[in-house]
């Protein structure tokens, strides 16, 4: 039997600057088979090819006695060479991580001392804000709008003395408004990296996972100040934890310092069985392309479904790609004080001022498609419209 200490275990500051996330938390609380849950930002687990990683891993564990020895930091060899090729880089700027939320907490060590200036959308992806917090930054929120992160806005900041050490943004599909940077602000915003001289962090998660309207370039068209994330979990699976960083060489090598400070390097095993699995001919074509038709039906349902069930009662803007809707309540209810309303009813999202950096969202949520069949995206929205209407003024007056 443990014994109990009189003198309390002390944490550093770092343990306190950040909150558990939100969404975590919300999963825990909803994970019941009678709830719909619109709320994780999780990809469809019917799309991922199990198949295909079993026999990769056990033909892998059979004749390659190397996949499960170490390895080194930068990640395996051919896995860097297919990142490198499909985004048009150099092997040596890119790093194999575990998670892209690895390769941001790397960029940030790198780049951001603690009370150094870091700008973002307002709302931003929480795991982001997390990273920053933890680094001690100093986090100095931008408006955003359908088209991204209002780049005039950030401007007059600029103009007026703000140094940021790096802008992060999620260009496509963002999280949690699924806005894309518009090509204008993306040319403007790395015209301002070259003469201001911060780095533009780019986190890419969701830019295969495009069905309407065309791609963009992405930020590194345009600026060497700019660096990639990027990662296979949107598109292959995400519990093997591979992600990855394009950056400039120096910020590169440096990350690999950082990187075996950490971890030494991200799991051989699963960086050899992603390789075999996305380099076989022909699957990355018919991964994509069976993603994002499921995607684009489900969204639809979703889009269908708000706009019949609950009309001019909640504003948002369809989006082209990605996994969220984002919208806002036109009845003054607060979404953090709807949702036990709506887990009752058996339905579950994401309160809009999770993602508050320091706007006002609490008549804001995000809705995700992804994982929900369409007859469920239905019902769900049903759900939701009788947990509003108990709660809304609307509702109390029918």
């Amino acid at each position: 039997m443990a014994v109990e200490s009189a003198v309390p275990i002390r944490l550093t500051g770092a343990a306190g600057r950040i909150d558990s996330s939100a969404i975590r938390d919300l999963l825990e609380v909803v994970d019941r088979g009678d709830v719909i849950s619109l709320a994780g930002g999780l990809p469809a687990a019917e799309t991922f090819p199990a198949a295909a990683l079993a026999d990769a891993f056990a033909d892998i564990i059979a004749t390659d006695p190397g996949a499960l020895q170490y390895s080194t930091t930068e990640g395996f060899g051919p896995l860097r060479q297919w990142v490198a090729e499909r985004h048009g880089a150099e092997q040596d700027q890119v790093l194999i991580t575990h998670g892209s939320q690895q390769a941001l907490d790397l960029v940030v060590r790198a780049l951001v001392e603690p009370g150094a200036t870091v700008v973002l959308a307002d709302p931003a992806y929480v795991g982001a804000l997390q990273v920053f917090r933890l680094a001690g930054a100093r986090l100095a929120p931008v408006a955003s709008d359908v088209d991204g992160l209002r780049v005039d806005a950030f401007a007059d900041r600029l103009r007026a003395g703000a140094r940021p050490a790096l802008v992060y943004l999620v260009a496509n599909f963002d999280n949690p408004t699924g806005a894309t940077l518009s090509l204008q602000r993306r040319i403007v915003l790395a015209e301002m990296a070259d003469h201001y001289g911060f780095v533009i962090v780019e986190d890419d998660p969701y830019g295969e996972l495009r069905w309407a309207g065309d791609a963009l370039p992405p930020m590194r068209s345009f600026t060497d100040r700019a660096v990639t994330l990027g990662t296979v979990s949107k598109i292959v699976c995400p519990g093997l934890r591979i992600g990855y960083s394009i950056a400039p060489r120096p910020l590169a090598e440096a990350m690999v310092v950082l990187k075996q400070a950490l971890d030494l390097h991200t799991s051989t095993l699963s960086q050899r069985a992603i390789h075999r699995v996305v380099t076989t001919p022909g699957f990355m074509t018919s991964q994509v392309d069976r993603l994002r038709p499921l995607y684009r039906e489900r969204c639809a349902t979703l889009v269908d479904a708000l706009r019949a069930e609950l009309g001019d009662r909640f504003e948002f803007d369809p989006p082209q790609g990605g996994m969220f809707v984002w919208g806002r309540l036109a009845d003054s209810i607060d979404t953090q004080e709807l949702l036990p309303a709506a887990v009752e009813q058996g339905v579950a999202y994401v309160p809009g001022q999770a993602f508050a950096v320091e706007g006002d969202y609490r008549q804001s949520l995000r809705l995700s498609f992804a994982t929900t069949p369409p007859e469920q995206l239905l019902e769900g929205v049903r759900r939701l419209e009788r947990a509003l209407t108990k709660l809304s003024p609307r509702g109390e007056s029918r």
